[in-house]
């Protein structure tokens, strides 16, 4: 199957009552073990490559780490996509790179004005390149690389907003603020999502893929692992899955997942050195990083429903 763009899958994901995982990926490790939990589930999967990302690996190192993945894994029905692109000329930059499929502008932090006005410029770059493009309305709270978004900053997606947002640009998808945070401290108190606001965005955008950011669960276990090995993330706490789940059902197509990869690299890797402290073989340590990262994806595919998903 190759490279594809989300469109297809987004529109069996919405028809399906499931969503398309999309993971964030900064190394060698942690593509593998994306690629080979979509692999061995039979999925459709989105690879996110984000600013932070391509300055730390470069995109050279990244573009060819995921042609080796298509390589291996030739049933793979697989999007790249640029996540949290922060202005016209990076995303201008993706859409000429072949190994993207998708890009994402994230001018939320503007005007609605502005915001429409730089998105339908991407829009416009990318649909001529045969691209697609996934944008954000409302502010998420929360810390992702170059995204640091206050409480008082954040607010939720505004229906009548979103409606004249989708029309104007001719985006191909949106990400919407409904209570989730960036990191993995998402809740102070009891967790809550705006699931009546995602049943009024689905019906005033019907058949229009919505994308959930900082969806990450946060499993505890994974927590006490690390703070059990030296780590410290007090009260980390992130969306209950039972939650996602619901919120996939009403029409969330995408499911942005990070902070999950990087608790479940962190725990194994601190549990590694404190119980092994003599061996100094990085590919010893690796290797169990990166079946903690298949681990977790096969998770989540199950959570949101896309296994066995994929056209081969």
């Amino acid at each position: 199957m190759g490279l594809v763009t989300t469109k297809g899958m987004f529109k069996r994901a919405y028809d399906g009552g499931y969503a398309i995982g999309a993971f964030n990926v900064n190394n060698m490790e942690v593509i593998q073990g994306v690629v080979e939990a979509l692999a061995m589930g039979n999925a459709p999967g989105i690879l996110q490559i984000s600013k932070g990302a391509r300055q730390y690996a470069g995109m050279t190192y990244l573009r060819k780490l995921v042609e080796a993945a298509l390589e291996e894994h030739k049933e793979l029905e697989l999007a790249v996509h640029l996540d949290h692109g922060p202005d016209f000329e990076l995303c201008k930059a993706c859409v000429d790179d072949p190994i993207f499929t998708s890009v994402m502008i994230d001018a939320s932090a503007l005007p609605l004005e502005e915001n429409i006005r730089i998105t339908k410029q991407v829009v416009d770059y990318a649909h001529a390149a045969g691209k697609v493009v996934e944008a954000e309305l409302g502010r998420l709270g929360g810390i992702e690389e170059h995204v640091q978004v206050s409480e008082k900053e954040a607010f939720l997606t505004d229906p009548d907003e979103a409606e004249i947002f989708v029309e104007r640009t001719k985006v191909d998808s949106l990400a919407v603020a409904i209570g989730t945070s960036h990191g993995a401290y998402k809740f102070k108190g009891e967790p809550v999502l705006a699931l009546d606001l995602v049943e009024e965005l689905t019906r005033r955008l019907k058949g229009f893929p919505l994308v959930m950011h900082g969806s990450s669960s946060v499993p505890q276990e994974l927590v006490e692992l690390c703070n059990k090995y030296g780590g410290q993330l007090p009260n980390a706490r992130g969306v209950p899955e039972e939650m996602i789940s619901k919120a996939v059902k009403m029409g969330i197509c995408k499911v942005n997942i990070d902070t999950d990869i990087r608790l479940a690299i962190t725990a194994k890797l601190r549990e590694f050195f404190a119980t092994q402290p003599s061996v100094f073989d990085y590919r010893k340590y690796l290797a169990p990083a990166r079946d903690a990262v298949r681990n977790m994806v096969l998770h989540k595919l199950d959570v949101l429903g896309c296994k066995g998903k994929a056209v081969t």
